[in-house]
């Protein structure tokens, strides 16, 4: 599935960067979802959505970080699944992204954010990092509204985990700059995947 590595994307070749990942995204459109979609055609999705989702979310997540680089907004569902509405023509239901596949691919999204505020402040993007901070606040604050509602909520709950972990990270990272000047930027400079804020681990989902 589709991957975007956050310390490529910089000030000076975010377009490019950019423009590269959104043709990956429609090849993963054009080549795989077309061809779920056909596989999928005339079948209960729901009925076998287990078997899917990991994808439709990791694709959710690389999607609306895209959106994200590019505007500083979060792509909705509805604009998702637009996407697919032309695949395979007019004689086949296209594939739509169910709500819950979204949050669950939105929760990993924060993820990726809070690895992109670590890079931009150590190339000294402050207040970019300032709006990831708060932008991924904001999100965490709204699923925390949504998940206790949720039918199928397990994987959600332990993804909220996670996404409180990459807010914090990001907090206090802006919070150390912000306290102790440039000092403090060498060393989240590093970009050592092992280097954690807080003495919290990464977690891959």
């Amino acid at each position: 599935m589709l991957t975007i590595s956050t310390i490529l994307i910089g000030k000076h070749n975010k377009d490019e960067v950019l423009e590269k990942a959104e043709k990956d995204l429609q090849a993963v459109r054009d080549q795989h979802v077309s061809r779920l979609v056909k596989e999928l055609n005339g079948t209960d999705f729901w009925k076998l959505r287990r078997a899917y989702s990991p994808g439709v979310q990791e694709y959710v997540e690389a999607a609306t970080f895209c959106k994200f680089c590019r505007t500083g907004t979060l792509l909705n569902l509805d604009e998702i699944n637009a996407t697919f509405l032309h695949l395979n023509g007019s004689s086949i239901e296209p594939l739509q992204i169910n709500i819950l596949d979204y949050i669950l691919g939105v929760a990993d999204l924060t993820g990726e954010l809070m690895r992109l505020a670590i890079s931009r402040i150590s190339d000294g993007e402050l207040d970019f990092a300032d709006k990831i901070c708060r932008f991924v606040r904001d999100l965490h604050r709204e699923l925390t509204i949504i998940v206790p509602d949720m039918d199928d909520s397990h994987d959600m709950k332990f993804k909220m985990e996670i996404m409180l972990q990459s807010v914090m990270k990001i907090e206090n990272a802006c919070f150390g700059v912000h306290v102790r000047g440039s000092e403090y930027i060498p060393l989240l400079g590093e970009m050592d995947p092992s280097y954690t804020l807080m003495g919290v681990p990464d977690m891959e989902l």
